[in-house]
């Protein structure tokens, strides 16, 4: 496995902080311009949408829980207890489990509904998933934190949470989301894409100053090298998505 380049014992605060945002301004994949451009083909697009599911989607309540349940610091508890209700529930601003919400994507392109439930993962997809698994279930609290609630949440803009002066996460109208503008997703079926316009500002705060102020010290390495290698799993997952796509770099 690549090194992740953070050996040393204990990281100050401002080295960890720009440690982990470089990591999130690495979670860009060549081919996604692709999947927003419309430039998948619309019977291949089910592969994206089925790996995501089942990779993270559906089960990332779980993953949520299980950062909670090993978190000694109440603060951090009540922030992943918000996060895991409303990804559960949806009882704070979606009003149904974010994972069902996701499932308007494909139902609302008519597709096959269950194959969701019976999806074969890629080789590397695979890998990640087991990645996840064990980062969320037998590193600690605070890797399972970051790799939750940083790295798969986040996105390259998280610069922008912290820093008001540096780009923001895009939002473009809802008529210009590429499901809806390239393959004729209804707008009502957006449902998730509007949930995490509400929470979502909330949820990175909330995920930055658990991180941030509560990791101690001598662990910040050990959570660089776990969202180092959540990254290299990422990159390497959407590498299978694209390539079973269609697609080349």
């Amino acid at each position: 496995m690549r090194s992740s380049g953070y050996t040393s014992v204990c990281m100050h605060a401002d080295e960890f902080q720009e440690a982990l945002l470089r990591v999130m301004e690495r979670k860009q994949h060549w081919a996604w311009p692709a999947f927003t451009n419309g430039r998948v083909a619309k019977d291949q697009l089910h592969i994206h949408l089925e790996h995501e599911y089942a990779v993270y989607v559906r089960d990332f309540p779980v993953m949520v829980g299980r950062a909670y349940v090993q978190c000694p610091i109440p603060e951090v508890r009540r922030e992943l207890a918000e996060n895991l209700y409303e990804e559960e529930t949806g009882g704070l601003a979606a009003g149904r489990p974010h994972p069902e919400l996701f499932m308007e994507y494909p139902r609302g392109l008519g597709m096959d509904l269950e194959r969701f439930e019976r999806v074969t993962l890629l080789p590397r997809a695979k890998k990640y998933r087991d990645f996840l698994d064990t980062a969320t279930g037998e590193k600690g609290w605070d890797v399972a934190t970051a790799v939750v609630t940083l790295f798969i949440e986040g996105t390259a803009h998280e610069r922008g949470e912290l820093d008001p002066n540096a780009k923001k996460r895009p939002e473009p109208p809802l008529e210009e989301h590429p499901l809806v503008k390239h393959y004729g997703l209804p707008i009502e079926s957006l449902k998730l894409t509007k949930a995490h316009r509400k929470v979502e500002g909330n949820h990175r705060a909330s995920a930055w100053k658990s991180v941030l102020g509560h990791v101690k010290e001598d662990r910040r390495s050990a959570v660089v090298k776990a969202m180092e290698q959540a990254l290299m799993h990422w990159l390497a997952y959407r590498d299978d998505v694209a390539e079973a796509c269609s697609l080349k770099p």
